[in-house]
């Protein structure tokens, strides 16, 4: 009875480990499976071409040459910028198309309906002084799922393998359905008007406010003496003195 009892308790353990495990099995393969059609269908390649947007910024021209590869274009706007620019292609298969399933019927439709799945990307990159300062992709570059991901055949070497002249990356910042923005300048703020100097004709004088009790300001005047004009010695000679008659005692009024 007891044998019978620890067979079947140890059929239940042993059922429940394989169930476990197969369990875990199936989510691996579920997960690499959706792995495997995202990247299939662009959206690591989508990524990539973003991140390049954020870790390319600041790196030498050099550095971008080394990684990148020699530009298509290269373009002298003046003393201090210049423009590189790549053009790269993507070739899209046939899929097999049968009498019973139209594959490749099936993935036209979903290409119309996704917008994606383009074959062609032109990167731009602003270089100023020397160095990156910003990134731009145009043309036909959007995969199925995410956008500018024909764009990673250009950035592809700058992202997998770190450039010392790069930026850090960022993972807030790097998206497979948008491209990282640049940090908005702040506004130059405007001049001060210069203050008023002039005084305006016929207007009243203002009169200081003055609270109760407080003494008025006093504004003290330098006064200057009056100059007395010197007399030379030869002027004072030619002053002759008012005569003054004399009086005698005998003029005086008799009482």
């Amino acid at each position: 009875m007891h044998s019978v009892v620890e067979m079947e308790m140890t059929l239940f353990v042993t059922n429940a480990a394989v169930m476990r495990r197969a369990a875990r099995s199936f989510m691996h393969v579920s997960v690499g499976s959706m792995l495997l059609g995202l990247s299939g269908c662009g959206y690591y390649a989508s990524r990539t071409a973003h991140k390049a947007q954020v870790i390319m910024i600041g790196m030498t021209e050099q550095d971008v040459q080394a990684c990148a590869g020699i530009p298509t274009k290269t373009q002298t706007v003046d003393d201090h910028v210049k423009i590189f620019e790549y053009q790269r292609g993507r070739n899209i298969g046939t899929a097999t198309t049968s009498t019973l399933i139209p594959v490749q019927s099936v993935v036209n439709i979903v290409r119309d309906v996704g917008g994606g799945d383009g074959n062609s990307c032109i990167a731009d990159f602003r270089i100023v002084d020397g160095k990156v300062q910003d990134v731009y992709y145009s043309g036909d570059d959007d995969m199925l799922v995410g956008t500018d991901g024909v764009c990673s055949s250009v950035v592809r070497g700058c992202v997998r393998r770190a450039v010392p002249s790069g930026s850090p990356p960022n993972f807030w910042k790097t998206s497979a359905f948008m491209q990282p923005q640049p940090a908005r300048q702040p506004a130059a703020s405007p001049a001060a008007a210069p203050a008023m100097t002039e005084t305006i004709s016929g207007a009243a004088p203002i009169t200081p406010t003055v609270a109760p009790g407080a003494a008025l300001p006093v504004k003290v005047l330098a006064v200057t003496p009056a100059t007395v004009p010197s007399v030379t010695p030869v002027q004072a000679s030619q002053i002759t003195p008012a005569a003054v008659p004399a009086t005698n005692a005998t003029d005086a009024p008799q009482k």
